[in-house]
């Protein structure tokens, strides 16, 4: 369970967040520049709130004059709306990076087969599409096992056909791993089709949408 009650002021308007996540899938939406990365950053560690909590399965992320719990402890798999490979490294040692020395990797076979990405391991990402770079960087957000997992625009470079393919691969995961998701889109259809819950953001303010009303 993601649990929220923070502040962050930004340029022209305060975030205040407020909201709880369990096993399900969240879309954010929202204008350009209304808060939404700032509040996927501020739950990975990236942005800090300027007050109020943040907490995961009951872990402390942040609170009022208490240090911050450092990025790396947080367990939380972030894709970020750019992927963000390493492009000196190939798809294997990218999804692999983070990955600690003694960890259990066996779940990571499961995934790069799952995600269709088995016989791409070895190419850089100069080498790929976009879909399979974004499939890649999702590989590589859950390779770690996390209890979070974060997407800002997962979908928003890649054509309709690559787009729907990538989608159902992200609602298996769900069904399959059955963690909190939480991702940000332009598209009130995406939010639709995907998430159980719709969260608008709006100059910092949240608002739950009805699912009936959010498209």
């Amino acid at each position: 369970m993601l649990e929220l009650d923070f502040r962050k002021q930004l340029k022209h308007f305060e975030l205040q967040a407020a909201l709880e996540l369990s096993s399900e899938i969240m879309a954010i939406v929202g204008p350009s520049g209304s808060g939404k990365t700032t509040l996927l950053n501020s739950i990975a560690g990236i942005a800090q709130p300027d007050s109020g909590s943040i907490r995961l399965n009951g872990r402390i992320f942040f609170e009022t004059n208490r240090k911050p719990l450092k990025i790396q402890n947080r367990r939380i798999g972030y894709l970020f709306q750019d992927y963000a490979l390493f492009p000196h490294m190939t798809a294997r040692q990218n999804i692999f990076f983070g990955v600690g020395r003694q960890a259990d990797t066996s779940h990571i076979t499961e995934l790069t087969e799952l995600l269709g990405i088995a016989e791409l391991l070895n190419n850089y990402p100069h080498q790929i599409s976009g879909g399979e770079k974004q499939r890649v960087a999702l590989a590589r957000a859950l390779a770690a096992q996390p209890e979070l997992l974060l997407l800002d625009e997962p979908f928003s470079a890649l054509d309709d056909e690559t787009r729907n393919n990538c989608q159902q691969q992200l609602v298996r995961i769900h069904r399959l791993w059955k963690i909190p998701v939480m991702f940000v889109t332009h598209s009130r259809q995406e939010a639709a089709k995907l998430a159980d819950r719709i969260v608008q953001v709006d100059r910092g303010q949240l608002t739950v949408l009805a699912m009936e009303s959010s498209i």
